[in-house]
């Protein structure tokens, strides 16, 4: 596996593993807990060394999860987490990141975690009741108290990233982005490349869709997200397809997958993109993995580009109340 500088010269794996699905949001996992560790562990073998949970997973559990899997090799790997929801009777009832709160999640992120520091601490939404500053000004002295090495932000805007990186430096925004999801390229983008900050794209394969295992015939289990979001409505999901099928098109002329060249994709666009795609089966790491030896030619890229404007995407990435998160 090649690696990939994010900000702050934080180095990690040019292909992480979203850890979130283990624990939730796409239903009944196929294994127990204890193949996840071996899925976790597995990935490790495989060289990924930067992986992505949070405290609001679960929540907690997905914490727990990693911090055991990863303990025997935690001198090997980043590992990043998140701050700034409220959790009450273990359901999430709003964003917090007060910096009393933010202090209390590093606490107990580390217990959790089974370890003395947190590579990376994310603001997971930007809360507009604490002003950046003083979120950036904590994340700074939990750095300087060593419970920290890095501060990220999450589904942050431009203005925010500027902010907050003015008082203390951000090392990666995490954000949606991949072929359906391009959001960031106007504004977020150029601001990171400004201001040397990396970039870790969340659902890099379209929550699936773009690996081409989703269509309008697919049903989704109970306790599965995408059947609240709008993107995925069958109707959308027909409408969609044609992006999946010049993907698969392009696959198949580099002996690669349709996943494989969606990853591929992302991370032709800048040096400092590090995509998590989430999975919970070691073939499908494997195949991840595997996307950073596909080569897309200036055509091959400019195509899937051209594609993906003309096309455009039918619905709205999150429902009504999740979109009221992003982009502030």
């Amino acid at each position: 596996m090649h690696t990939r500088t994010l900000g702050q010269g934080l180095q990690v794996s040019a292909v992480g593993l979203g850890c979130m699905g283990m624990s939730q949001s796409y239903g009944p996992n196929p294994g127990s807990r204890d193949d996840m560790i071996g899925v976790l562990r597995a990935a490790v073998d495989r060289g990924v060394t930067f992986f992505d949970t949070a405290e609001v997973y679960g929540p907690y559990v997905n914490e727990e999860l990693v911090g055991e899997a990863l303990e025997p090799v935690r001198d090997h790997v980043t590992i990043a987490t998140k701050f700034g929801w409220d959790i009450q009777d273990a359901k999430s009832v709003g964003l917090n990141s007060r910096p009393e709160q933010i202090r209390a999640v590093a606490d107990a992120s580390l217990r959790r975690l089974r370890t003395d520091v947190i590579d990376l601490f994310y603001q997971h939404r930007v809360d507009p009741d604490v002003p950046i500053e003083d979120v950036a000004g904590t994340v700074g002295e939990l750095v300087a108290e060593g419970k920290v090495r890095h501060f990220g932000l999450s589904e942050a805007s431009a203005t925010t990233i500027r902010r907050a990186h003015a008082v203390f430096p951000v090392t990666a925004l995490q954000s949606e982005y991949s072929l359906w999801t391009r959001d960031p390229e106007a504004e977020v983008l150029p601001t990171l490349a400004e201001l040397g900050i990396g970039f870790v794209p969340f659902s890099p394969l379209g929550k699936g869709f773009l690996t081409g295992t989703v269509d309008q015939t697919t049903s989704f289990a109970d306790g599965d997200v995408r059947s609240t979001i709008p993107r995925f409505t069958e109707e959308n999901r027909e409408a969609n397809h044609a992006l999946v099928t010049r993907i698969a098109t392009v696959a198949e002329t580099r002996g690669a997958t349709p996943g494989q060249v969606a990853l591929a994709w992302l991370l032709a666009q800048h040096p400092w993109i590090v995509p998590i795609p989430g999975t919970r089966r070691v073939t499908r790491i494997e195949e991840n993995a595997g996307s950073t030896e596909v080569a897309l030619s200036a055509d091959d890229l400019a195509d899937l580009d051209t594609l993906a404007q003309s096309v455009g995407v039918h619905g709205d990435r999150y429902n009504a109340v999740h979109m009221g998160y992003v982009g502030r």
